[in-house]
Formats: structure tokens, sequence, C-alpha cells
């Protein structure tokens, strides 16, 4: 008896084997890149970190089709459109005038409105539209805000604020009372490792020293007076909080159960160019009487 061998099972795989048929070649894949990759070789004015934000943000569109991930991948070739409008936010936003004069401009900051730019490309409108910025205010804190015409007059004022020779008064709403109607707060700062843009209270921190004095109180609020003789990021915010009374609408370090950060820069006592020494005001503004009736 003589045995064949298994049929195949498959009769179109057969012909290929036999050579009847001839399979077509496989095509190469097309390579492709990172979105946010290809835009930094064309692009070379911006870094990546400020293009992904471009992409997140809608500014971009691929081939006319918008793209917001700046992982998405495509082939070499696409057409890339950047448009980047001038100011997004705030746009509108003129800070009520308190003083000018050739050198200097003294206005009275909203809340909300961000002093100077973070990082490489802002979409809002900041003071630095409207000056040089020789000191800063935190973007919820309001008030008195000096800015300079000239770089040469910003670094005149920057070296007044480095070397404590201006002095700055705020108010504030906080929560409850502290047992010492006025007090000095000798408390030196850190930066939170745990929390890079925040700061707490350690001894191994820079010196920071702020007087308070309570202006009226119902007990569950007071208005202070807050006067730094020392100008670190957050100080008299992180001061509060760590008395136990932080301020009202704070929303780093309190409860952030407000409408607004309830802190506002009232004087600011500087020499200006020419030797004159002034002190300028900010009216406090009347929500915060609200809470100590």
């Amino acid at each position: 008896m003589i045995r064949t061998g298994k049929k195949f099972s498959k009769p179109a795989m057969s012909r290929v084997v036999n050579g009847d048929t001839i399979l077509p070649e496989t095509p190469e894949e097309i390579p492709k890149k990172r979105l946010d990759h290809i835009m930094v070789e064309i692009y070379k004015s911006y870094n990546r970190s400020t293009l992904q934000k471009f992409i997140e943000n809608g500014f971009v569109k691929v081939d006319g089709e918008l793209a917001t991930k700046p992982n998405q991948k495509f082939p070499d070739g696409v057409k890339i459109e950047l448009n980047v409008p001038e100011k997004l936010k705030n746009s509108d936003v003129q800070p009520k005038v308190i003083y000018e004069d050739d050198n200097v401009l003294v206005v009275d900051k909203p809340a909300g409105l961000l002093s100077e730019a973070k990082g490489e490309y802002c979409p809002e409108r900041t003071l630095a539209d409207f000056g040089f910025i020789a000191h800063r205010l935190d973007r919820d804190t309001s008030g008195v805000m000096i800015l300079a015409k000239t770089e040469e007059v910003q670094k005149f004022l920057k070296k007044q604020f480095q070397d404590r020779k201006v002095h700055k008064t705020y108010c504030a709403v906080i929560h409850g009372r502290p047992k010492l109607d006025a007090a000095r707060i000798d408390l030196p700062l850190l930066r939170d490792k745990k929390r890079p843009t925040t700061f707490r209270v350690d001894p191994n921190g820079k010196e920071s020293e702020t007087f308070y004095k309570v202006l009226k109180s119902n007990n569950d609020y007071s208005l202070i007076e807050l006067k730094p003789t020392t100008g670190r990021t957050h100080q008299l915010r992180v001061h509060m909080q760590y008395l136990g009374h932080p301020i009202v609408g704070d929303p780093v370090y309190g409860d952030g159960n407000a409408k607004r950060l309830f802190l506002h820069a009232c004087e600011l006592e500087i020499t200006l160019p020419g030797g004159k020494r002034t002190t300028f005001k900010s009216k406090l503004p009347e929500s915060f009487r609200q809470y100590v009736v």
C-alpha cells in the first residue's frame, strides 16, 4: 500500500507555496513623529513646553484640522498652522492710575491680574504690559503697585526693594481673632518640596518678618494691618496660616471659600527718581469691611 501525504487544507495557500500565486509586497509603514517634536523643528523660537501649551489651547491645525494633543503622531510633510492670539484674558483690563510722571506709573492693581508673565508665553494681559515691573503682587492680591517707564528707572526702584528701603502696608481679612491685637511675626520660610509652588515655616528657611495689628474684629473675622519688612513669596499668607488665622479666600493656604483673596496692598512708601520720598495709597475695597460689621 502506498500512502499519500496529508492533503493541504488551504487551497489558496497551497497555490502560493507551489508558486502559482505571488503575494503583494507589504507596503513599508510611513514613519510618524509626535506633533510637538515636529513643531520644535519648525518653530525654533519657542521651546517644546510652550508649543505643547499652544497645542492644548487649540492654537494648532494640522492639514486644516484642529489638533489638541502634543503626543499625536503625523507623517512628515503635513501642513501645520500656528495661530497664537495676542491676548486671551483680561484684554480689556485698564488698571486705575494713582500717579504718573515721566519716570513711573503707579496703579491700583485689581485682584485676578498677573503682575508679569509666568514662562515664555502668557495668554493674558499682565501689569508688565503697562510698564517695567519693579516688584510683584500675587495674582489674587489687589492694591498699589509702582511700574517703571524705563529699564534704568526699573533698576533704581528694584534696588530699593532689595535694600528694604520700601515700606509696604497691607490690609487683610482673616479667620478668627489673634490672641494678641498686635505682634511681630518672625518665622523663616522655605519652599515646600512636596508642593514646589508653595512655602512653609521652617527653621532652615529664609528670614521673614511681619508686623500685624488688629483694626477691627467680630471674633469670627478680623480686619488686620500687615507690615512686612522682608519680601518673601507668600510671606503674609503663610505667616497668618501658621498662626491659625488664614486669610479669607486663600485657595492655597486656607479654604478658598470666597470670591477672592482678601489681601490688599494699601500703602507703598518709596523714593522716586529725583529723590522725593512719596507714599501712595489705594482705598480698601468695601467688601473687606463687610466681614467685620
